[in-house]
């Protein structure tokens, strides 16, 4: 199983319930999390929504496999893919409902989107971090809203360009996460920012984010979202993005790398 949800009165938790894969997530995945979060939106008795993950790991991020697969569709089919992700995304920003994300272990490349555009995020302190994507020869397109937004501009060149390690505290200052903790603490953690959500007025907590998006200048608008989308099938598509695919799969050096 790749989705799993269950209600707890009024919290529904999505689970990413794939380790095995360290779950990572393709196209399948994607519409079933869109789903998901609309039917926890739709359901009167939710008002909180966690997002969490299966086994040792968060997720790794887009399954590669699926990946090079999209890169050998035609460009309006690559497209169309990408914008699937970023309605994914923009699902999870506007969610009718609170979204706490938890995080941990390994939380690379896409997986970032997720806890990005939740509206809190918590990370065991043993979680790492990585925007991988330019070792493959791509980039975080369709999530760059979203960790721009959390990490800064500033921040964001630099880890996109280098795909470093960021570990949990790291995370913390940079805004990626909102509070570190013991492992042993993680679901505690959760609890407590639970229970304070469900002591707040529910549309007064959904027009909260509708005013931090109108009074942030960072806001994510329509044509960044379509931009981003055409960008990474631009890139899944490029010489760069076929060859660093193909080499991560095939457990070689990619043609520009210099040992």
């Amino acid at each position: 199983m790749s989705i799993t949800t269950t209600n707890q009165g009024p919290v529904t938790r999505i689970t990413l319930d794939n380790p095995d894969k360290r779950n990572a997530f393709d196209n399948t995945i994607i519409e079933a999390l869109i789903d998901a979060f609309e039917q926890a939106g739709a359901d009167a008795h939710t008002r909180v929504i966690v997002l969490d993950a299966a086994g040792k790991h968060f997720s790794a991020g887009a399954d590669l496999n699926w990946m090079r697969a999209m890169g050998e569709l035609d460009a309006d089919q690559n497209r169309a893919d990408a914008r699937r992700l970023a309605a994914l995304m923009s699902t999870i920003d506007g969610a009718a409902k609170p979204v706490i994300a938890r995080v941990q272990g390994a939380a690379f490349g896409g997986a970032l989107g997720l806890i990005c555009a939740a509206d809190i995020a918590l990370a065991a302190d043993d979680a790492r971090f990585c925007l991988s994507e330019v070792k493959l020869g791509i980039l975080p397109a369709v999530i760059a809203p979203y960790v721009v937004r959390a990490m800064g501009g500033r921040q964001a060149r630099r880890y996109f360009m280098t795909a470093e390690v960021i570990d949990a505290p790291r995370a913390g200052q940079l805004g990626l996460v909102h509070e570190v903790v013991p492992a042993v603490d993680l679901d505690t953690t959760v609890e407590r920012l639970v229970a304070a959500l469900l002591a707040g007025a529910p549309g007064a907590q959904r027009r909260a984010r509708e005013l931090v998006h109108r009074a942030d200048d960072s806001a994510v608008e329509q044509a960044v979202v379509d931009y981003t989308a055409d960008l990474i099938a631009e890139l899944r598509t490029g010489a760069e993005g076929q060859e660093g695919l193909s080499a991560f799969l095939e457990k070689r050096p990619a043609a520009w790398r210099h040992e």
